[in-house]
């Protein structure tokens, strides 16, 4: 099956980098977390199962991140869900299966919400909606919220080992523009959450709020009890394709 590499230029100028394999509907869009890109492990392995089965897979590197053009610290919401949607309209065909890992779980909710025609069903892992407002604010030390305020970005120890990170005043301030989890969501298509227990950055109970807010009644939940914020051990690998499966098998 063949595999394209490629570049799509967005009309502000951004250029998002992606790769892509052709295939049977309903194709597979992956969309990564904060701070990864395309070629991380989960990417790669729902990648080799999609093209092992004949089905179409895109995966692609969000602005600010990897291969892509601009500065992660001009990152917002808004701007990530916009290169989203434009990889969804510009780059697939039919309806699409989003997995979203952590700040892509957010993102896809979004692009559902903006593309309800063209949703399938939603894989969201460790999904993170509304991080910025939930976790993140409120992780702040007083002095880094002083810093943000008076500078605009304060950096954030990266707690998996890489240098610190800057977080941006209008990250949090545009990302309220975003919220999900402040009432119903307007989604009707199947949805799947997978969720480590032992995940330090997002709370299962994540999970069971945003499948409570889901106007869906599709919605399946699935917590790994050992697992973490990353789902790339063995078992955790094999539940994300397992659930990609089932949620394929239920499409009309």
């Amino acid at each position: 099956m063949s595999e394209i590499g490629g570049i799509l230029t967005r009309g502000n100028g951004t250029t998002i980098a992606y790769r892509q394999s052709a295939g049977k509907n309903p194709g597979v869009l992956f969309v990564h977390g904060l701070r990864s890109d395309m070629n991380g492990s989960k990417a790669l392995a729902l990648e080799a199962h999609c093209r092992a089965g004949g089905r179409a897979f895109l995966r692609f590197d969000l602005s600010g991140h990897g291969a892509s053009s601009g500065d992660f610290a001009d990152g917002t919401i808004g701007a990530w869900t916009a290169d989203l949607l434009e990889v969804l309209d510009l780059l697939t065909l039919g309806p699409q299966i989003l997995v979203g890992s952590s700040l892509g779980g957010w993102l896809m909710l979004r692009a559902a919400l903006a593309r309800p025609g063209r949703i399938a069903a939603l894989l969201g892992l460790a999904a993170a909606p509304d991080f910025t407002e939930n976790l993140l604010w409120p992780g702040l030390s007083p002095d880094q919220r002083r810093t943000l305020e008076e500078t605009g970005q304060v950096l954030i120890d990266d707690c998996y080992g890489a240098a610190p990170y800057p977080i941006t005043r209008r990250l949090i301030e545009e990302g309220r523009q975003h919220l999900v989890l402040t009432g119903p969501i307007e989604i009707d298509c199947r949805v799947t959450l997978i969720q480590g227990q032992a995940d330090p950055d997002v709370p299962w109970q994540t999970a069971l709020r945003l499948a409570e807010r889901l106007q869906s009644n599709q919605v399946q939940i699935h917590l790994l009890k050992s697992a973490g914020h990353r789902l790339n051990e063995p078992d955790s690998l094999r539940s994300i394709l397992g659930s990609l499966d089932a949620l394929v098998d239920r499409q009309p």
